[in-house]
């Protein structure tokens, strides 16, 4: 006997459990071999793991179904329970200003212009640069864009990618194989998915290679097609690594790459593949570039400020000259000698 407790956010419980929690029984009554329990904003699920499974799945349906109409009637509930699962995401129609519906029922949409305009720019492009400071929800927008994608079926699988770069931490030295550890560089990939995707369904998306997160070295030799691919850190991608991930582009996909240029953990003599493409690639008009700024930093509010704090001193070092040696302040300064036509 397995449990799953589904806690129900930004909903009206009348509206969506139906009076005396008729829909929930109505569910439940499809569902004799399981026992679904409907306590305030909480539905507890006991059973076998293929029907919780899929009384999940049907939940996160009339979820949205909620979100979009703003009631569970029991014609809703009835069609959802006859709908397959190659039919779920269809019966679906998002509204224009909602990316995707989150798994426990919350709305992800952008919350700034510049987040707005990111959306806007991979719906018109293939290949979108997403650059800012940390906090202005590239990640999170990017992988709610990707999901968007996979259940509208314009795209069959999602490829998400990090470079793996050991910053003041040695891989050799971490526990486990390869995959454990790799895990804490993807961490926030996961927690993204986590929260548009129920876990179970987000489970067999990975077992049957829907979903794929993976580091940047995985993506050598393939050609990626029909897929949403998102290259996530490029700031610490090298140059070689970039073009090699920007050529696996294949016929059907869109490609999304995020960057922070003022968090380069490379070598200081590696120079950043984010910044030499951008450098390439700046004339291609069939791609576009969105830039963030600290205004879009949609975490704590003191991590704008964070945020802001750190640019000025950049600035600010950037304007100030080193201080000449005395041996530099005494060396005669040589003029150029006149050109002759």
């Amino acid at each position: 006997m397995v449990e799953k407790v589904i806690t129900l956010e930004n909903v009206s419980l009348i509206d969506f459990l139906g009076t005396e929690n008729q829909n929930i029984k109505q569910l439940a009554a499809a569902f004799p071999s399981s026992k679904i329990i409907s306590r305030g904003n909480e539905i507890k699920i006991q059973g076998k793991t293929p029907e919780i499974t899929k009384i999940n799945e049907i939940l996160s349906s009339l979820i949205e179904h909620y979100h979009k109409f703003g009631k569970i009637t029991h014609t809703s509930v009835n069609h959802y329970i006859a709908a397959d699962g190659d039919t779920e995401e269809e019966v679906i129609a998002t509204s224009p200003d909602i990316i995707v519906y989150g798994s426990k029922g919350g709305i992800i949409k952008a919350k700034t212009p510049n987040q707005q305009k990111l959306v806007d720019a991979v719906e018109k492009h293939d290949l979108v640069f997403a650059l800012g400071p940390a906090g202005t929800g590239k990640t999170y927008i990017s992988v709610a864009l990707a999901v968007r994608a996979l259940k509208n079926k314009t795209v069959k699988k999602i490829i998400i990618s990090r470079p793996v770069v050991e910053a003041g931490e040695n891989l050799g030295f971490l526990p486990g194989d390869m995959k454990e550890k790799v895990d804490p560089y993807i961490r926030p990939i996961y927690d993204a998915l986590e929260d548009m995707i129920p876990v179970e369904k987000l489970k067999y998306y990975q077992e049957n290679k829907i979903i794929e997160i993976a580091p940047l070295a995985y993506m050598r030799g393939r050609t990626l097609n029909n897929a949403f691919v998102l290259l996530d850190e490029a700031q610490n991608t090298t140059p070689m690594q970039m073009k090699m991930f920007l050529t696996r582009m294949g016929p059907s996909s869109k490609v999304m790459i995020n960057g922070d240029r003022s968090q380069i953990d490379l070598p200081t003599k590696v120079k950043s593949g984010l910044i030499d493409a951008l450098q390439t690639l700046k004339h291609i008009k069939e791609i576009a570039f969105v830039e963030m700024k600290a205004e879009d930093v949609v975490r704590h509010k003191l991590v704008k400020s964070i945020v802001e704090a750190y640019t000025k001193a950049d600035e600010a070092k950037l304007q100030v000259p080193e201080k000449p040696t005395a041996d530099q302040e005494n060396r005669p300064i040589k003029l150029a000698e006149p050109r002759i036509a």
